[in-house]
């Protein structure tokens, strides 16, 4: 399903490539931890959703963006995708597209939503949004959150060291 991601009325506002400033937003009303039913701590009042963002690169091979959060944030210094706080009023897709906004500068084509896989914890599900877009287009950090962004090829993903929630659900993400 083609998702807009201009800034035409009706699409997912995606933040112009270049604009690398501190992204002041609204707290949404997902803002907060949780506790899910195993007792693990998680952001995300009503669950958390990222975007798992995927190109055919020149040789053929697929690369994903992946994320390398900053120090200071929960699981800090690992990679994963863009992601955070779903509000009550969006869909995974719609949370994720905020997010990749609020932490990354990339001008995207429309994309191509393949799945979602969700994992759910009992009482607070991450969502990853896959997505297929036709480039890979420069991406750089947007504001705090973000230190270092990169297209990795998918043979290279599980070197990284990844944040434990991304760990455990890429072999499901990388396998469907």
């Amino acid at each position: 399903m083609p998702i807009p991601t201009s800034n035409r009325p009706g699409a997912f506002p995606v933040p112009a490539r270049g604009n690398t400033g501190p992204v002041t937003h609204p707290l949404t009303d997902g803002d907060g931890w949780v506790r899910c039913d195993t007792g693990h701590q998680h952001w995300g009042r009503y669950g958390a959703a990222g975007l798992l963002l995927r190109t055919t690169d020149a040789a053929g091979g697929t690369r994903v963006l992946l994320q390398r959060r900053a120090w200071w944030t929960h699981h800090g210094d690992t990679w994963g995708v863009p992601g955070g706080a779903r509000a009550s009023w969006e869909s995974p897709e719609q949370a994720a597209l905020r997010e990749l906004g609020e932490e990354v500068a990339v001008t995207l084509g429309t994309l191509t939503v393949d799945r979602i896989h969700d994992d759910d914890h009992g009482g607070w599900t991450y969502w990853t949004v896959l997505a297929t877009t036709t480039s890979a287009p420069a991406a750089s950090p947007r504001g705090h959150e973000t230190a270092e962004l990169r297209w990795v090829p998918l043979d290279e993903v599980a070197e990284l060291p990844l944040h434990p929630g991304f760990a455990r659900t890429w072999p499901a993400v990388h396998a469907g």
